[in-house]
């Protein structure tokens, strides 16, 4: 299960997706995310999903490890599923049981929800996968700076964004080792009742957060010595700049969006449409 969380790791490939500017990476996916609230129809899905496959096919990042990061949240899904399913007040009963029912319209809302859960996860995905940390820290920064003028600290911000998604893969490997070498002395992290399971788990924190304050404190001590004071006469050695395929992939998600807004507007006006 540990190693089945695939946000914050870098997928290495030659793709057009991975040579994308990363601030237009980075609009992109927020800009997905928004549409992913917009789209309220079965059709709607359907040109999502197969936006989303053809963009995994052009990352060249393996299906089996975009999804991989899908076993992690498998709770959250079903218990917004379950959710939707009995709270969702509808004039469609399918099924009754004791004060509970199942109606159409919570099952429509459900299976909606979750497709909406595992788009929003593998859209999170792509960015990461096909992303360097540097060029992610460098595109937050970038499009954080008109607000320094009031203040904002930009390129603290970012890096700080950007630590925090680096380290989420070296504290996995760190709690899978600390797990098999828990296990090699006898510790159960299987049996027992929710109370025993949780209190099996302070062995396992204790040395993790340990460990996260002595990586952290050599990480500060690191940056130190090589003189790091922040955006201060800083410069790049590799200036990011838009190619003619960037502002070709900028027109595609512009027309990815208007088609949303296009349908969504289509299922008001067409309402039979599920």
């Amino acid at each position: 299960m540990i190693r089945d969380i695939t946000i914050g790791q870098y997928y290495p490939a030659e793709s057009a997706i991975h040579k994308m500017d990363a601030r237009l990476k980075l609009m992109i996916t927020f800009v997905f995310i928004v549409t992913l609230f917009l789209v309220n129809t079965f059709v709607g899905y359907v040109f999502v999903i197969a936006c989303m496959g053809l963009t995994i096919r052009a990352s060249k990042v393996p299906f089996k490890f975009m999804t991989r990061g899908l076993k992690s949240i498998i709770v959250i899904i079903l218990f917004t599923v379950v959710i939707n399913l009995f709270m969702t007040q509808g004039e469609h009963v399918l099924l009754r049981v004791g004060f509970l029912r199942v109606t159409m319209e919570g099952v429509l809302l459900a299976a909606k929800m979750c497709v909406r859960l595992v788009l929003l996860i593998i859209g999170s995905s792509v960015l990461t996968l096909t992303t360097t940390p540097i060029q992610l820290t460098d595109a937050i920064e970038y499009i954080l700076k008109p607000f320094k003028r009031i203040g904002v600290p930009a390129h603290e911000i970012a890096m700080m964004m950007t630590i925090a998604l680096r380290f989420i893969p070296t504290l996995l490997d760190e709690t899978d080792k600390i797990m098999k070498a828990q296990q090699a002395r006898g510790a159960d992290f299987d049996t027992g009742n929710l109370i025993q399971k949780a209190k099996s788990l302070i062995p396992i924190l204790v040395p993790l957060f340990i460990s996260a304050f002595r990586r952290a404190e050599e990480l500060a001590m690191a940056m130190e010595a090589r003189c790091y004071h922040g955006d201060e006469h800083r410069t790049r050695m590799n200036v990011m700049t838009m190619k003619s395929s960037d502002y070709r992939a900028a027109v595609m998600a512009a027309v990815y969006t208007v088609v949303i807004i296009g349908l969504r507007f289509v299922a008001k006006a067409v309402p039979f449409i599920i």
